[in-house]
C-alpha cells in the first residue's frame, strides 16, 4: 500500500503542477496591474523625444523597417492581422493600435522596441536596429493603417516562396 499511496500522491502533485502550466488569458485585475506597472515603473524613456519628424517619407521608412523586424508577430498593419498565434500567447500579442499601446510616449515605445518587454515575448532590437530605424518605427506606430488593409504576412499566407 505504501507504494500505491506514493504513486497516488505523486500523480496528484503532477496533475496540479501541469494544471498550473496551462496558458490562460490574464484577468481584468491582472491586466490593470501589469499595465500600470509597465506605464509607470518598468518601461523607461518616458520623457525621450522622437527626433524623427512625422512626414510621409518617414512613415513609409518606419513601415518598411517594421516589415523587416516586427511583421511576423504584429502583422503588416500592427494589429495582428493574419498572425495565427497572436491571441494564444500569454500574454496575448496586443494590437499596436490599442489604447494601451498608444498611451505610451514615443520614448517609451522606442525603449520597448530597443530593450524588449518581459515577461512578454517582445524581443529586444538593441544591436539589430539603429536608433534611426527604431524612431521611424515609432512614427509608423503613430500612423497605423486600418486593420486588415495591408493583408496578412506572406509567412502565414502559404506563399512565402512564391515567385
Amino acid at each position: 500500500m505504501r507504494l500505491g499511496s506514493f504513486f497516488a500522491v505523486f500523480g496528484c502533485v503532477a496533475c496540479l503542477a501541469l494544471a498550473g502550466c496551462k496558458v490562460t488569458p490574464p484577468g481584468k485585475a491582472e491586466t490593470a496591474v501589469v499595465q500600470w506597472t509597465k506605464h509607470t515603473v518598468t518601461v523607461g524613456g518616458k520623457h525621450d523625444k522622437n527626433p524623427v519628424q512625422s512626414t510621409p517619407d518617414k512613415i513609409e521608412a518606419g513601415k518598411q523597417t517594421f516589415g523587416f523586424y516586427c511583421v511576423v508577430c504584429h502583422g503588416r498593419d500592427g494589429q495582428n492581422t493574419g498572425v495565427p498565434f497572436a491571441g494564444n500567447m500569454s500574454p496575448p500579442i496586443p494590437s499596436l493600435a490599442s489604447k494601451e499601446i498608444q498611451r505610451y510616449s514615443d520614448g517609451q515605445l522606442k525603449w520597448i522596441i530597443e530593450n524588449g518587454l518581459s515577461p512578454s515575448g517582445m524581443p529586444a532590437a538593441k544591436g539589430i536596429l539603429s536608433d534611426e530605424d527604431i524612431w521611424t518605427i515609432v512614427v509608423f506606430l503613430r500612423h497605423l493603417p486600418p486593420a486588415g488593409s495591408l493583408g496578412e504576412p506572406r509567412t502565414y499566407s502559404g506563399d512565402e516562396y512564391a515567385k
